[in-house]
């Protein structure tokens, strides 16, 4: 990722739903490193910001919703939730909640793109977003899977203003020409059960010792360590409770 800090556009923090955070703490402490912290307000509802150092990386919340699963979601920083959250729905897309505000945080939305793939939009106030980008334990890239890659690029390029840089079986959008993730079109290899979505890549500093970890710890290597073509080595895991998310190694150019 070409970006190292929240910019209007660009992904700005990345958060796990999970149907048991704490073992969800174990595993990615173990596998990353994190210290989590638990917001002991009752309000707040078990929402846990992970650390390296001093900086936040991440989040991990319970499911706050019976029919929500088990997955990773990605925010994107907007100056202004409300009218973002306007032009998604006028540009195809679906708010299933808000624009909330988040205590004095900021202001949240949750969406659907057309394709199904959700996403968030975050309006920061006294919470930026991500403290630490591209370091190991931290978010480097994000990536959209989806069964309509032109309907895709139409909305993201209206809502956002993305750029796009594209070839015949990959895109990159950026923000003002940094990249900062990318799309796959989802073909017959992938089941018809698998929703779109976006999946956020963390920065390790071995694949391979990574996946080991993950697995180790009760994850699945859902895609073993493999070099991309002209990219970075990386590979796709699942944690223990069915949330998917991919590590690369950091250092490489994605």
């Amino acid at each position: 990722m070409k970006l190292d800090a929240p910019v209007p556009g660009g992904p700005c923090w990345a958060e796990l739903g999970t149907s048991d955070l704490e073992a969800a703490k174990r595993f990615y402490a173990e596998l990353f490193g994190w210290r989590a912290e638990t917001d002991p307000r009752q309000e707040a509802g078990g929402y846990t910001v992970a650390h390296l150092g001093e900086a936040a990386v991440a989040a991990l919340s319970p499911l706050y919703q019976e029919a929500q699963p088990c997955a990773w979601n990605v925010s994107f920083a907007v100056t202004d939730a409300d009218v973002s959250a306007r032009l998604l729905t006028e540009a195809g897309g679906k708010v299933l909640v808000g624009p909330m505000d988040v205590f004095d945080v900021g202001r949240f939305v949750v969406a659907l793109d057309p394709g199904g793939a959700a996403f968030q939009l975050w309006q920061a106030r006294a919470f930026p977003g991500a403290g630490l980008f591209n370091a190991p334990g931290s978010l480097g890239w994000v990536e959209l899977l989806t069964r309509d890659r032109h309907r895709a690029e139409t909305f993201y390029t209206t809502v956002f203003g993305w750029t796009v840089r594209s070839s015949e079986n990959y895109l990159q959008w950026g923000v003002g020409g940094a990249d900062f993730g990318g799309m796959i079109t989802m073909d017959e290899k992938f089941p018809p059960e698998v929703p779109p979505h976006w999946l956020p890549y963390f920065a390790v500093a071995d694949v391979e010792e990574s996946t080991r970890t993950a697995v180790e710890a009760g994850g699945t290597a859902l895609m073993e360590p493999t070099s991309v073509p002209a990219g970075p080595r990386i590979a796709v895991l699942r944690d223990p409770q069915g949330a998917v998310f991919g590590v690369y190694r950091a250092g490489d150019e994605k």
